[in-house]
């Protein structure tokens, strides 16, 4: 089964370092709770193309399941402008900290191979 990638993006100014910082480690909690649903990891952006996530699930279901039209009304609320949401599924995984290369989440070649 793929996993999948939610980029999230709210068009917002780039903040500073520290207000990144700050934005992220006050809302890591929600997200460290949502490995039980599916989450295994998120990266916080924070650039001149505004700011947002990357979101990678378990699979669309579990993606599809946090991300309903309450959880976008409340992202709209919560920082003032509506996120653009763009999903992909990922077949094929590199993972250098392994040293794998996954397809659908099995092992298929590693380094030393």
């Amino acid at each position: 089964m793929a996993q999948c990638v939610v980029i999230v993006q709210f068009d917002l100014p780039k903040r500073t370092e520290e207000q990144a910082i700050k934005g992220g480690v006050g809302t890591a909690p929600i997200y460290r709770n949502l490995a039980t649903r599916g989450l295994i990891r998120k990266d916080y952006l924070n650039g001149e193309a505004g700011t947002g996530g990357v979101y990678l699930w378990e699979s669309r279901e579990a993606a599809e399941a946090w991300f309903t039209e309450a959880k976008m009304t409340e992202l709209t609320e919560r920082f003032g402008a509506r996120p653009r949401l763009t999903w992909y599924d990922t077949h094929v995984t590199v993972d250098n900290l392994k040293g794998e290369t996954r397809v659908n989440q099995s092992p298929l070649i590693s380094a030393a191979e």
